[in-house]
Order: structure tokens, then C-alpha cells, then sequence
């Protein structure tokens, strides 16, 4: 199957009779994809991040489409977690560690449902629908920590939440301990030379190193950084004293993404050693489409040096990726890096593919808007 999927799309370029190619075409696969997910899974699932980070694709197909249904679908699995992350009330047993329990409420895992929660409360303002992402993220703040984020995945799951909020509030401690937090995550994890970002501090080279003796970088993981920039700088007021920090970061990952694409269009899962877990992975590979494809089309990357990239990218996620019944598939598994011998194939899915799927496919769409 990965033979005859790579081989089909060598022929599958986004070309004009491809439907694809279309804003049209664009937007049928949106519904193709999203509709099945919605059929097939309810809304009625925890606010922890694998399932938050379907949500903001799906806030992203919403706002595109003024598709109703999508909207309370979102709004459906709100009210079920009472607009909150971790629930626990009592401050003294807040944790900021790894956690899967309500005391884990300063974990980012469990922050990243705000974002959906402050995109529904702008359609409809109501203040129940921010009153625990503000008590929760204010009090953070309130605190003298920065060191919130260490791990590549925690970027995507609370960055943007900090500018959606600073949005809505006002409040400029948002945004100057967005960038407090996100210069501690570079000391612990960017290698700037590589323009890469390591998962955590277990995956900093040389003490870990790729089966190959190479640096090891995670495709998800620099997925989920290269989509928390994209994010944030599409709301981030144009006069922040940090923006250029931000453009300047995304930017260099776009340099070195670009050069470890591999031609028929996907990401590999350990980013400079394709040979550490070969083949298609698909949600790495949507959240570069999406940031490629953002970037374009914000003016912060050179349309003609970077469409190719995207588009081989978008080529993979609409023709091999997306199996005829609209199932995402190729999504590696919950983890924390690149596998060897792991299976990844057409029937590996998961909600946070499905989500940076929507955010790749909606980029697209707007992409074609234009000439």
C-alpha cells in the first residue's frame, strides 16, 4: 500500500483537472473528511489535547465554511466539559507535570481546549465560556515560574491560547509571558544551527542520537512548533516588541523543512534521518503544508520558493492520505518520537491528524482564493 500510494501521487501533481486544484475541490474534501469524522465519532469526549487539537481544525473548516453543524459540534463537546480543562478547584493541588488528572490543570495538555473555547465565546460572547481558560492562565501568570512549556508539543497547545485571550482581554501580560515562556522552551529544546526544534531535553544530541548516529528530530513534534507560530502570528498584534523573535524562528524552520521533504511530498518521522522510521506520516506532514501555506499566504514566506513544497505536501495529504471513505489515515500514534518499526499505514488515524488535516486543507482553500 505505501509503494502503490507513494507511486499514484508521483502522477497527482495539482494540476488543473485535479479536483483538488480548486477552491471547489478544496472545500468537497473538507466535508468529506470532517463529516465522516463527525458521524463516526460524538462530541462527547474528554478536553484532553489529542481530542482539543481536532477541535481547532475544526473551529479553522468552521470559520471557512459557516457550516453550522461543525460549529456545534465544537460548542456540543464544550458545554460536555463545562468549558474546562482539568477540573480540580483547589489551586494548592494544580500541577504543572505530565498528567492525565484534573490536579494537572497548569499542564498544557489540558490548556489547549481554551483556544476553542475563546474562537466559540467571540462568535457569541458569553463569559462562562472563558472563565476558567482565564482563571487557569491568569493564574499562571501570576506566578514566577516561565519554565511551563518543555516539550515541543506544549508550544501548539498553549501559544496560541495566550494571543486568543490577549485578544479578548486586553491584557498585555499575555503576550509578554508568551514570549517569556516560549524563550525557556528554545533554551531547553531549539537547535538553532539545524533551524529544528528536539521534542524535549531526553532528545538533545548527542545523548540521543537517530538509529544512524544522527540528530533525531521529530516531525510531529516540530509540527506542532511550526503550526503554534503560524497561529500566533496570525493574531499577534503587528507592533509586538517580539514578533520579529517569532518570524525570524518560523521562518528558519521553513528553510529546513523544506530541505527534508521528501518528494513525494510527506515528512518522514525523524526529520534528517529518513532511514530512522521511513515512509508516510501524515500529521507531521499537515501542520508543514499548513505552515508552508500560511506563511505563503501571509506574505512571510516567497510564494515561489516554498508553493512547490506545499503543494507536493498537499498533494500527499489530499491523494494519499485521505482514504476514499474520507478517513485520515498514515497518522502515527500517540507518542513522543520518530519509532523504528513502528506501523504507520492507510489505517492509522487519530483526532489530532484529522485536525491539522482541516488546518492544511483550509490554508489551501484560501490559498486559491487568489490568482
Amino acid at each position: 500500500m505505501l509503494l502503490g500510494g507513494a507511486a499514484a501521487m508521483t502522477g497527482c501533481a495539482t494540476t488543473p483537472g485535479n479536483s483538488t486544484a480548486t477552491r471547489t475541490g478544496v472545500i468537497a474534501l473538507i466535508d468529506k473528511v470532517n463529516g465522516h469524522w463527525q458521524r463516526t465519532n460524538a462530541p462527547t469526549e474528554w478536553s484532553f489535547w489529542n481530542v482539543a487539537a481536532y477541535h481547532t481544525g475544526n473551529m479553522a473548516a468552521y470559520r471557512l465554511t459557516g457550516n453550522e453543524a461543525w460549529r456545534r459540534y465544537s460548542e456540543a463537546w464544550a458545554e460536555h466539559n463545562r468549558w474546562m480543562g482539568a477540573k480540580s478547584l483547589d489551586r494548592a493541588r494544580w500541577q504543572l507535570t505530565y498528567g492525565e488528572t484534573d490536579e494537572h490543570v497548569l499542564f498544557g495538555d489540558w490548556q489547549i481546549c481554551f483556544q476553542t473555547y475563546a474562537d466559540l465565546y467571540r462568535l457569541a460572547p458569553e463569559p462562562r465560556k472563558i472563565a476558567r481558560a482565564r482563571e487557569v492562565m491568569e493564574y499562571q501568570m501570576s506566578t514566577s515560574r516561565k519554565d511551563y512549556w518543555w516539550w515541543a508539543d506544549g508550544l501548539y497547545m498553549v501559544m496560541p491560547v495566550m494571543t486568543k485571550l490577549y485578544a479578548i482581554t486586553g491584557n498585555r501580560l499575555y503576550l509578554d509571558k508568551l514570549y517569556e515562556y516560549f524563550d525557556h522552551a528554545n533554551g531547553i529544546m531549539y537547535d538553532g544551527q539545524e533551524g529544528l526544534y528536539y521534542r524535549d531535553a531526553k532528545y538533545v544530541y548527542p545523548a540521543h542520537r537517530s538509529v544512524n548516529g544522527r540528530k533525531d528530530f521529530w516531525s510531529r513534534g516540530n509540527g506542532w512548533v511550526f503550526a503554534a507560530l503560524a497561529k500566533v502570528l496570525d493574531e499577534l498584534p503587528a507592533d509586538d516588541p517580539h514578533r520579529a523573535a517569532y518570524v525570524t524562528t518560523f521562518q528558519r524552520m521553513a528553510v529546513a523543512l523544506k530541505a527534508a521533504q521528501q518528494p513525494q511530498g510527506y515528512w518522514t518521522r525523524s526529520l534528517v534521518d529518513p532511514a530512522h522510521a521511513p515512509g508516510p506520516e501524515t500529521s507531521g506532514t499537515a501542520f508543514f503544508t499548513y505552515g508552508l501555506l500560511w506563511g505563503i499566504n501571509h506574505g512571510l514566506l516567497d510564494r515561489a520558493t516554498y508553493l512547490p513544497a506545499a503543494r507536493r505536501g498537499w498533494d500527499y495529504l489530499a491523494n494519499v492520505a485521505v482514504q476514499p471513505d474520507g478517513r485520515v489515515g498514515y497518522v502515527q500514534p500517540i507518542g513522543d518520537r520518530a519509532i523504528p518499526g513502528q506501523v504507520v499505514d492507510q489505517n492509522s488515524t487519530a483526532h489530532f491528524g484529522v485536525g491539522a488535516f482541516l488546518l492544511a486543507a483550509v490554508e489551501m482553500a484560501r490559498l486559491l482564493e487568489r490568482p
